[in-house]
């Protein structure tokens, strides 16, 4: 279910500043193929709106924990995500898509999408379980971290034997 906040409600004028916490539901990331999961599914987020004489400034703040699988290893991987996120919606912003929010419509911001982003923006490009993961055996498949281990130097592939016979040749 999204969060929504209705601006209406907090009749801002010029130089006012609203502050709330909001309750705020994220909803699971699919990354790379793989689900994580936001736990607690719900986050509290400070969030401060400021009217100017030219537009209207959102901020967001909130810690996010996701959880799901590391990306070299597949064990369980948990990320520590703090957001700060902000917006800009000019009074009038033309056709500028600058000037404008697109977590703003009818006067009715969608905290939930807008968390949802500032989420994806803030992870890192791998997931891991620890900063130095080993990773899977290219090899066997096992788990690195946990059977360190190196394999003898791998058979030749028997379609490579002519080159290598030319090779010795020279």
């Amino acid at each position: 279910m999204a969060t929504i906040l209705d601006l209406r409600k907090l009749k801002l004028r010029s130089g006012d500043q609203y502050r709330d916490e909001q309750e705020i539901e994220l909803e699971p990331f699919d990354l790379g193929g793989q689900r994580y999961l936001p736990v607690p599914a719900t986050v509290r987020a400070e969030l401060t709106v400021t009217r100017a004489s030219t537009g209207t400034v959102f901020e967001l703040r909130f810690e996010a924990r996701l959880h799901g699988p590391c990306y070299r290893c597949l064990a369980d991987a948990v990320l520590d995500v703090p957001i700060s996120a902000r917006e800009y919606q000019a009074s009038n912003p033309g056709d500028d898509d600058e000037l404008q929010t697109v977590y703003l419509e009818n006067d009715k911001l969608d905290l939930s999408a807008w968390a949802r982003d500032a989420v994806a923006l803030a992870l890192p490009d791998k997931i891991l379980c620890r900063a130095d993961c080993a990773g899977l055996c290219a090899e066997c498949g096992k788990n690195l971290n946990d059977e360190p281990h190196e394999h003898d130097e791998p058979a030749a592939d028997s379609r490579w034997a002519a080159l290598a016979e030319l090779k010795e040749k020279l």
